[in-house]
């Protein structure tokens, strides 16, 4: 039988149409600009990126570019534990609607998730400032 853990989804809505929205996130050297959790600096290695930030040196590798506006991403610690991050943009009237899953990792308290997703929070609401002042 398998099992599951707790999910938060992140959701924050944006005055921009989807596909613009999702051509702007799918440049990781701007990832550094809002996505905080992912790091101060990326570049890219073979198939993937490096990313050095708060977690160290991770490595991660996202989804192929798809009609979908899918953006999930793995992304390998030091230790070499690997997290897959489900994220998405979704056509929301005119504009988009951007949603990260955050999954409660195992032994992590409920007050360190609820910091794991208020930090999402925080990096959506950047991308939202950075994408609505153009």
């Amino acid at each position: 039988m398998s099992q599951t853990t707790e999910a938060h989804h992140v959701s924050v809505s944006v005055a921009r149409p989807p596909d613009e929205v999702y051509r702007f996130a799918r440049v990781i050297e701007r990832w550094p600009e809002w996505a905080h959790g992912i790091g101060t600096s990326v570049q890219p290695d073979g198939e993937g990126w490096i990313a050095k930030g708060p977690l160290g040196e991770v490595k991660v590798r996202f989804a192929e570019d798809n009609a979908y506006r899918v953006l999930d991403h793995d992304v390998t610690l030091p230790d070499g534990r690997t997290f897959h991050n489900s994220f998405r943009v979704i056509p929301n009237g005119s504009g988009s609607e951007v949603v990260f899953s955050v999954l409660r990792q195992p032994g992590a308290t409920a007050q360190a998730f609820r910091e794991d997703w208020q930090a999402v929070e925080k990096d959506l609401q950047r991308l939202k400032k950075l994408l609505e002042s153009h």
